[in-house]
């Protein structure tokens, strides 16, 4: 069971502070973007980028920048394949 998350210690994201993936509260605007800027950079240079994508896509993960996608992105692609699945 352990081997299936095996990936997340390969990720780029163990090097860094949680604070990079996860907004404190009343964190907005720019600032918001900058910071989800920044951990989707080191994102898309992550080895393990495509699994920890699936899993965030897959759980769903509800908070945080996963497989280089913010909350928003995943919640678009998982209500668009919603839409899908219904019509």
């Amino acid at each position: 069971m352990s081997a299936q998350w095996d990936w997340q210690h390969e990720g780029l994201c163990r090097t860094r502070s949680p604070e990079l993936f996860f907004h404190p509260d009343g964190e907005r605007g720019a600032v918001k973007r900058a910071r989800e800027e920044r951990a989707t950079a080191l994102c898309h240079a992550c080895p393990v980028m495509e699994q920890c994508r699936a899993h965030a896509l897959g759980v769903p993960e509800p908070y945080g920048v996963w497989g280089g996608l913010t909350e928003e992105e995943r919640e678009q692609i998982l209500s668009a394949a919603d839409v899908r699945s219904v019509g």
